[in-house]
């Protein structure tokens, strides 16, 4: 079902690839040096919602606080917004303007399992214990997005500028369960470009494949006979035996794939008690590679794993798509422009505080202790495709393959970090988010200035996309037809922690900062406890 904008908007599309309002480079660096200057005045607003989206800490699929404020926000600075996308109960997508070119912002929203830290602490201390919390940083870029946003959006007002400005959030992205939807469903058909953000502990872009996977999640579920365990087990068919069975097989497998390959599982359903033969079992894989051919291959290698397991242990056997993405491949115009957008901002300033900080939970954690970032990343020559050794996957992968998009890292985190940790949430509500987060709007802002006023970049990146990294390569979804949102996923762990958490949910009309309510003296390390 295509969305209602998306007719709208076809009334009135001018002719893909080129600006409706045309700036002088002179007038283009006026510009940018009003927005920078606006967008420093809205360091107080970034401040309170990055706080408040950290306090919620929501997982995939359940970030209902978080969509509910964000959504609420824009509505009230005249978005138009369509909720539910794509059969997705937290999805929203917030469009303002009207005509091409029609620029699109997009970030993560979710949490990581059992991540609750308290920011500015530089040693576990959850906020509520086993708890999710933002040990990735996703509070972060919704704002970085926003913030750019109502800059642009006011500038166009006063300057007649036209074009449109798509917000959207990357729901469930730790699952990398969304994205082939919104692109299934149509929502990028009439996209001129996308602007992407990630939180990172660097600043900067790429183009091309830095080294990211695609993946294909799949849940296979086993189906047995139940029995009793000491009574009549010979009655039984062990649903247990099958997810076992297929996780020694995969390990065995493992020696004789390709070395750019990633798989990764866990147990989620191995039965209800030991005195009874489950019945039924399930196990969640990942399967990560660097094409799509590859990673195709590989999930036929996993259906292989489970058919054997059936077979061994006389159960039978189906299938869940939990997630896809596709690998990353990033625009190359546009990435070099928005690197020199990056220079002009530069790097944030770090108080001493903000570096006592990072070094104290790098030494924490026994990483190697640099403290924070000083300098811009470098435009890197990314690897050969018969080179790429495989790693993260996004599902932004799905959408970079239909629209020209770039992948912003902005410098809200700390270097030398696990990923996916408690230690990843310590800067997330501190000086260090907030700097890196006002850098990161910045950016953008200069970025959403070129392409809707630059002529000229609309269509080189056209040029690149066609010609180049789709001249070979066309996107083919790794959805099954009748594949549908997980959206239950998380929902347990959500309803165990949340009243707990809602007792800690940020109030900026009491507190200047989460900081403050927390009662954190910033930073806090070994030596002050």
């Amino acid at each position: 079902m295509k969305y209602i904008y998306a007719a709208v908007l076809a009334l009135n599309l001018m002719a893909v690839g080129s600006s409706a309002t045309t700036l002088s480079e002179e007038e283009r660096e006026e510009a940018k040096t009003k927005l920078v200057a606006e967008i420093d005045k809205q360091a107080k607003l970034a401040q309170v919602m990055n706080d408040m989206i950290f306090s919620f800490g929501e997982l995939g699929f359940q970030e209902v606080e978080t969509s509910a404020y964000l959504t609420a926000m824009l509505a009230e600075e005249g978005f138009d917004i369509e909720k539910g996308i794509a059969g997705i109960p937290t999805a929203w997508y917030a469009t303002w303007g009207s005509g091409k070119p029609v620029i699109a912002l997009g970030t993560d929203l979710d949490g990581i399992p059992k991540a609750s830290q308290k920011p500015g602490v530089a040693y576990h201390d959850p906020i509520v214990e086993g708890a999710p919390g933002h040990g990735e940083g996703h509070n972060s870029g919704q704002v970085v997005n926003i913030i750019a946003a109502l800059a642009m959006k006011e500038y166009m007002t006063k300057n007649d500028i036209e074009g449109t400005i798509v917000l959207w959030p990357g729901i469930a992205e730790e699952q990398l369960a969304t994205k082939a939807y919104y692109v299934r469903e149509g929502y990028f058909d009439n996209v001129d470009a996308v602007l992407y953000s990630h939180v990172g502990n660097g600043f900067g872009t790429f183009y091309g494949n830095p080294g990211m996977s695609g993946m294909v999640s799949v849940k296979y579920n086993f189906y047995g006979e139940s029995a009793h365990s000491a009574g009549s087990p010979w009655r039984g068919r062990s649903a247990l035996d099958a997810v076992e069975l297929m996780s020694v097989g995969m390990n065995y497998r493992r020696e004789h794939l390709r070395l750019a390959q990633r798989t990764h599982s866990v147990i989620v359903d191995g039965g209800d008690q030991p005195n009874v033969v489950p019945q039924k079992a399930s196990s969640w894989y990942f399967f990560r590679e660097t094409d799509y051919p590859h990673i195709k291959a590989l999930w036929e290698v996993g259906d292989k794993m489970a058919e054997g397991a059936a077979m061994m242990s006389n159960t039978t056997w189906d299938s869940v798509v939990m997630g896809t993405a596709w690998p990353g491949h990033f625009n190359k115009p546009l990435a070099l422009a928005a690197l020199e957008n990056i220079k002009k901002v530069g790097m944030p300033e770090w108080s001493d505080d903000d570096i006592k900080l990072a070094k104290a939970l790098q030494k924490e954690i026994g990483a190697e202790v640099i403290g924070l970032a000083e300098e811009i990343m470098p435009m890197r020559e990314p690897p050969p495709q018969d080179k790429l050794t495989g790693g993260g996957s996004d599902d932004v992968g799905d959408i970079a393959w239909t629209v020209p998009t770039i992948f912003m890292l902005y410098p809200a985190n700390i270097p030398n970090l696990p990923g996916h940790n408690w230690a990843n949430a310590v800067s997330m509500a501190t000086p260090i988010a907030h700097k890196g987060i006002i850098a990161g709007a910045k950016a953008h802002a200069m970025n959403m200035v070129d392409l809707f006023t630059n002529p000229e970049l609309l269509p080189e990146m056209q040029d690149y996309f066609d010609n180049v990294q789709t001249n070979d390569i066309k996107y083919e979804s790794l959805l099954r037809e009748g594949d549908t949102p997980q959206i239950h996923l998380n929902e347990g762990i959500m309803k165990q922690y949340r009243e707990k958490m809602k007792a800690f949910y940020y109030n900026p009309d009491k507190y200047d900062t989460y900081l403050e309510q927390l009662n954190i003296d910033y930073p806090m390390v070994r030596d002050s406890k």
